[in-house]
């Protein structure tokens, strides 16, 4: 890990973290979801550099080691697409190759929309492109669903509050590692649905846990919470919503999010295609939401030969 640098770029007057290794000309940049950080990236980030490309991986603003903003109205995918591009400015990368998890997915794809020019190529995990528009979740979800839940204001921070940051990651790590959706009784919790006693899953490790929850520490989960959960519903216009950009997108076969409205169509058959004109699709049977530190060689291996096929 050592072999990682760490600098800060600032953008609308934050300092912004970046994690940073190799020299090549190409540039991959890596997007986080939740409850990740720039660390999540790491096996990615060495097998891109050892393959001659330079691996760059930021904390967004108000999480990890990058500075918050100054109120919760400051974060919204609207700053982070703008944040991007300031840090693409500052580093004088003219073009890059997107990488993006989770909600990372929706950064790179907007992003790969609105910048196409500064985009070799998007490689998304976990969330396929889906439009944006109105979130639905209420429709489709009984209240105690977790996205429902962390979009109410002090509900989330409360149930979080009970727990030192270490265990909300664990916890999160390990409901999100799972098949099932997360949803909780009515009386019940979130954080509830995991029991004490229940083990990290076996590809992640005590000192990996302790490594996000010390992130965790600095930034804590105000901006977390608002960005993706409560930012859903933020409107762009957009003169064009269709993803035209070479892209792929890896989906663990287990993954939980496949069980959301519609999300399986998006992720096989031609209806993927309708919102994705240049999409491969890739699925790692016995993967969860967590797939590049599940299965990282596999993970490695399809973004590296989608590197090469663009490059």
């Amino acid at each position: 890990m050592d072999q990682i640098q760490h600098k800060f770029v600032e953008v609308d007057s934050l300092n912004l973290h970046i994690a940073d290794i190799g020299t090549g000309p190409k540039v991959v940049v890596f997007l986080h979801g939740f409850p990740e950080i720039w660390y999540s990236w790491r096996y990615q980030m060495f097998a891109v550099a050892e393959a001659g490309l330079r691996a760059i991986a930021p904390d967004y603003r108000g999480y990890g080691l990058s500075d918050s903003p100054p109120h919760p109205r400051n974060a919204n995918f609207s700053y982070l697409l703008s944040d991007l591009l300031g840090i693409l400015d500052a580093l004088s990368l003219s073009k890059v190759f997107l990488v993006g998890k989770d909600f990372g997915a929706r950064v790179a794809h907007l992003f790969s929309i609105m910048h196409p020019e500064r985009v070799l190529g998007v490689v998304t995990l976990g969330v396929p492109y889906v439009p944006p528009g109105p979130s639905k979740y209420d429709k489709y979800f009984p209240e105690g669903f977790y996205m429902l839940r962390w979009r109410r204001p002090e509900r989330a921070e409360a149930d979080f509050g009970r727990f030192d940051m270490k265990t909300v990651v664990k916890n999160i790590y390990i409901l999100f590692s799972g098949s099932e959706l997360a949803i909780a009784n009515e009386n019940q919790e979130i954080m509830d649905l995991v029991e004490p006693t229940t083990p990290l899953p076996p590809w992640l490790t005590e000192e990996d846990l302790a490594e996000y929850g010390a992130l965790y520490e600095k930034s804590g989960f105000q901006t977390a919470l608002q960005i993706p959960y409560r930012s859903f519903d933020e409107k762009f216009e957009l003169p064009d919503p269709v993803l035209k950009v070479p892209s792929l997108l890896i989906m663990g076969g287990k993954d939980y999010i496949l069980k959301f409205p519609g999300f399986e169509d998006l992720t096989k058959g031609e209806k993927a295609k309708q919102f994705a004109t240049n999409l491969e699709i890739t699925y790692i049977p016995e993967g969860t939401h967590f797939v590049q530190e599940q299965y990282p060689a596999q993970v490695n291996h399809l973004i590296l030969a989608f590197l090469a096929k663009h490059t």
